[in-house]
């Protein structure tokens, strides 16, 4: 392969004006963290209330929770990006489409929302699983001492469910991090964006995406270290990680 490999791209200057390649990659590495956790903070807080939901008796919020996971499980998050972009503002009153046509760092809001949508229903099926799995007594228990079906789930079901579901949670962070590279098909200049705009700017295709692979390995590497931390630290004996 006839291929110039010149590793000290990295350190010249790019066309933005912003410093050197290094830096717009940083900077894309920075907006990628941001859109992952904001996304996530999403999808935890409306899977959390879905997942309850799901393990409610009333029918209603069964259906409700159902209908939502199915949703947003089942159609690609390229097209819900789509979707949120693209066509919820002509579907809206006039004002209201304009004004999300003209919001600032339209394409960071929207991802952030899109992928927290779609993260949230993998995140309230996972804690209907984490709840469904604890025993019947503990459910059972929390009524004899006279709690209320909010109390129950505040104080028994969900710090249970949330500690057995711990490590497949770690797994969905880290997609809704790397789901954040979807973003760049809305103009989102995350990593992989970044990556790709030096890819055209200097013509060091693999130097690009070889620096971008090595960020996005060491992000994951510090969250799953983060989060075995985490998992030894709220372990309860006889539940998954407790000793």
């Amino acid at each position: 392969m006839n291929y110039h490999w010149n590793w000290g791209i990295f350190f010249e200057p790019n066309p933005m004006g912003t410093g050197n390649y290094l830096d717009l990659l940083l900077s894309g590495l920075v907006l990628t963290l941001e859109t992952g956790v904001l996304a996530w903070i999403i999808a935890l807080i409306t899977g959390s209330v879905v997942g309850v939901m799901r393990t409610l008796p009333s029918k209603g919020a069964n259906w409700f929770g159902f209908a939502y996971v199915e949703f947003f499980r089942n159609m690609p998050l390229l097209v819900q990006l789509f979707l949120w972009f693209f066509v919820l503002p002509e579907l809206l009153p006039k004002a209201a489409g304009l004004w999300l046509k003209q919001l600032p760092n339209a394409p960071f809001w929207t991802a952030s929302i899109g992928i927290g949508f779609f993260m949230s229903a993998r995140v309230a099926v996972q804690l209907q699983a984490g709840i469904s799995s604890l025993p019947r007594g503990q459910k059972m228990a929390a009524t004899a001492l006279g709690l209320t079906t909010v109390q129950g789930y505040r104080y028994i079901l969900l710090p249970m469910a949330f500690r057995i579901i711990l490590p497949p949670l770690t797994s969905e962070f880290l997609n809704t991090i790397k789901n954040t590279a979807v973003a760049i098909t809305i103009g989102l200049l995350e990593l992989t964006g970044e990556a790709r705009s030096m890819q055209e700017f200097s013509f060091q295709v693999f130097e690009a995406f070889t620096a971008a692979t090595v960020l996005y390995l060491l992000v994951n590497a510090v969250v799953v270290t983060a989060m075995r931390f985490l998992e030894r630290w709220v372990a309860i004996p006889g539940y998954i990680t407790g000793k």
